[in-house]
């Protein structure tokens, strides 16, 4: 008896669907606004893997959201220059901005610590102080004062010690030269005698050319092969210790990120999840096989000698010091970070660097 009395109720049911064709469509469909934005990047497109990490990222929201989100990428040049990012994103220029938050440690030391700092975390350091260290958030209540939000999308991993025209054997070497640097890395330089240069990516081969400048740090051997440093300065110096890593940041106008459905926003933050991901894991597959390319071709890797990393390190504790001393927004978000730093050395000495140095022994054994 019950058994028919169900059959015939859901009978009832099925009819009346079938009557009336309502089939649910999914929520994210009803609900999808079209939305297209412009993305202005910092990098040239001849660096696929900085640029094209804007290209991944639009790429992911336009296919998670049924191309209803559609964000169109710009290299640098097209709508602003490279270094004029932040300054289109605040403005309203464009929606949203691809960049390195260091390159607009002018504005506030600050912005130094969202890529990377001397001395400071190294890749994965950094996505966990970020991710778990409560990093995201001191950032973002930082960039909140330029009207900005900003998400982790990429990570260079570590970095060289760039390019220059003669050897550096010590300190005093340095007196007086004239290189592009990056970030905080300028003022410590400054400490040690160079006359720091700020200039785009796509800058910095001309100015290595006409001897505007004596040397230059860019990224690493895959980037620094495509844009052909080595026919000017060939010492390639290692390692860049003032980028064990460098996070780059989507910057999105902070009306634009509240007024963005949640589920556009969630999209959003995946997509630059997946490419933070997808950056470094590039960058450790293509950067051996790229400096293997440019030492055939002539270039000379050499170490910085030791007594040029203490006195480097002596200068960036300086640094930190000043700016700590006079600037609240860095003393806070710099206290959290070196604490984390702390504790992340600590736990690497004892089970990530024990197996990679012994793995270094191994491949300088030629055991690998």
């Amino acid at each position: 008896m019950q058994r028919r009395k169900f059959l015939r109720n859901a009978g009832v049911g099925t009819a009346a669907v079938a009557t009336t064709g309502l089939v649910a469509a999914p929520a994210i469909a009803q609900s999808a606004p079209e939305i297209n934005w412009r993305m202005t990047s910092s990098f040239p497109k001849s660096l696929d893997t900085l640029y094209g990490g804007a290209e991944r990222i639009a790429k992911i929201v336009a296919e998670a959201t049924d191309n209803k989100f559609q964000i169109r990428t710009f290299a640098a040049g097209e709508i602003v220059p490279g270094l004029q990012v932040v300054d289109a994103v605040q403005n309203g220029t464009v929606e949203m901005g691809h960049t390195a938050s260091y390159y607009f440690f002018g504005k506030d030391p600050t912005f130094a610590l969202g890529t990377v700092v001397p001395f400071g975390l190294n890749t994965r350091q950094m996505n966990a102080w970020v991710t778990q260290g409560g990093g995201e958030q001191l950032l973002n209540d930082f960039y909140k004062n330029y009207n900005i939000y900003g998400i982790v999308c990429g990570n260079t991993t570590a970095q060289m010690g760039g390019w220059f025209r003669k050897e550096i054997n010590t300190v005093e070497d340095l007196k007086g030269l004239k290189m592009r640097i990056a970030g905080l890395a300028g003022d410590v330089m400054s400490k040690l005698g160079v006359i720091p240069q700020q200039l785009a990516g796509g800058d910095i081969y001309p100015a290595l050319e006409k001897g505007t400048v004596d040397a230059a740090e860019w990224v690493g051997p895959y980037d620094d092969q495509k844009l052909g440093f080595a026919k000017i300065a060939p010492n390639y110096y290692y390692p860049g210790w003032w980028e064990g890593n460098a996070a780059f940041h989507v910057f999105i106008g902070l009306d634009k990120w509240n007024a963005l459905p949640k589920n556009y926003q969630a999209i959003l933050r995946a997509a630059c999840a997946d490419t933070n991901n997808w950056t470094a894991a590039k960058y450790d597959a293509d950067n051996p096989k790229a400096l293997r390319v440019l030492i055939a071709s002539g270039a000379k890797l050499l170490p910085f000698s030791q007594p040029i990393m203490e006195a480097a390190f002596k200068a960036t504790n300086e640094v930190y010091a000043e700016i700590t001393a006079k600037n609240a927004n860095f003393k806070k978000v710099f206290d959290s970070m070196m604490a984390f730093r702390k504790d992340e050395v600590l736990w690497f000495r004892v089970a990530e660097n024990t197996f990679d140095n012994f793995m270094a022994r191994q491949s300088a054994a030629g055991k690998l």
